[in-house]
């Protein structure tokens, strides 16, 4: 399987993948499906080939031009065999079938299937980058449908701040809450369960407290204690479009040290600091850079303490879309009118805990339009 020449003229388009977790396949159809069907995007035209079970409802549903049956073509392929064909020799005839002899494939394009085409005479270019590079940016379409999955994630961080508001702390700063101890398996399912019912599927949500918050995808476990930071960061699919949403606050529940309060009101401020900066034509290791230098003036140095990280030593944010992490890395590009990117800076000391906020912003001519609302608080 080649990589694509950039000047190719070559205008076939393959993916073979499940909608329901391959984001090009979902951005092609808008549709969802479990299980791998086919897309060929060929002089213009998109084709989708599906089992059964599936071809009466893509019809009703997806973005395509024809719809052929899987069945059908396995059946031309299988003759008077007693075994059903393989699902690549299948996806073979059906190429031969429409004239194709080359086509661009996404880089994750199963091996499997790239060395049967190959052995029939089709080439395969994977391609260098983005299969679809207009996800880079947004429509207004997907900005509104973005901003429903942020009221949705909203929804999951409100219920998050509302339980814990309700606990009462007790003895050893444990946290009760409906006649338990609160713990971060129980704050999470208090979330998920709000989120599922504002219309989203819940996606790995994290509720961290203590030095658990040190490690940034620490999902957190255990008891639940006041006085102590507790890092929430929720990031559900919107189950009806595909979109993610992504935020992040941290939250004390009872009264912050001095060293937790300075810890939180730092990271806020270096976000602030990002938000400011953050325009089309700006590159974004500059204001990654910048962070990392106005959290050392404070006192805040990112480096290995006993044999560990500390400090901010992750990306200032990422893209968002129909994955959770997809191009580009804010601090690695720069940036352009209409990217939607999340802007999370975080420090993690141990002993202190840690701290994050993460904020989704579009990223226009003059600066930055933050599609997240919910309010930034300290002590609850």
């Amino acid at each position: 399987m080649k990589i694509q020449n950039p000047k190719s003229k070559i205008q076939n388009r393959l993916i073979v993948a499940a909608s329901e977790y391959d984001a090009d396949m979902l951005y092609a159809t808008k549709f969802w499906a479990p299980d791998p069907f086919i897309f060929l995007q060929r002089n213009g035209k998109r084709t989708l080939v599906l089992s059964d079970l599936e071809i009466d409802r893509a019809r009703k549903q997806a973005d395509a031009d024809e719809f052929v049956s899987f069945s059908k073509l396995e059946r031309e392929v299988q003759g008077k065999a007693k075994k059903a064909p393989p699902y690549e020799k299948v996806l073979s005839h059906f190429l031969h079938q429409r004239g194709v002899k080359s086509t661009i494939v996404p880089a994750n394009f199963p091996l499997g299937y790239a060395r049967k085409l190959a052995a029939d005479k089709i080439r395969l270019n994977a391609t260098n980058g983005s299969f679809w590079p207009q996800r880079e940016t947004k429509t207004d379409e997907e900005i509104q449908m973005m901003s429903r999955a942020l009221r949705i994630t909203e929804a999951g961080l409100a219920r998050g701040v509302e339980v814990l508001k309700a606990s009462k702390i007790r003895r050893g700063k444990r946290l009760l809450w409906s006649g338990k101890t609160l713990t971060s398996e129980i704050l999470r399912a208090e979330i998920d369960s709000a989120i599922l019912r504002a219309g989203g599927t819940p996606a790995g949500t994290i509720v961290a407290g203590g030095d658990q918050a040190c490690d940034p995808h620490e999902r957190g476990f255990g008891p639940l204690y006041a006085d102590s930071l507790i890092i929430l960061d929720v990031f559900p699919r919107d189950a009806k479009t595909g979109y993610f949403g992504d935020l992040t606050r941290t939250v004390i529940r009872g009264r912050a040290r001095d060293a937790q309060r300075q810890l939180w009101e730092t990271v806020k401020a270096g976000q602030a600091l990002a938000l400011r900066k953050i325009k089309a034509g700006v590159d974004g290791a500059e204001i990654h850079k910048g962070i990392q230098e106005f959290f050392a003036k404070r006192g805040y140095r990112t480096e290995v303490r006993k044999g560990r990280q500390v400090g901010f030593f992750h990306g200032t944010g990422h893209g968002l879309g129909l994955e959770i992490h997809e191009y580009p890395r804010l601090q690695k590009v720069t940036l352009k009118e209409r990217q939607v990117l999340t802007v999370e800076p975080g420090l993690y000391y141990p002993g202190i805990g840690g701290a994050r906020q993460e904020d989704v912003v579009v990223i226009t001519k003059n600066g930055c339009w933050k599609l997240s609302r919910f309010p930034k608080q300290l002590e609850i």
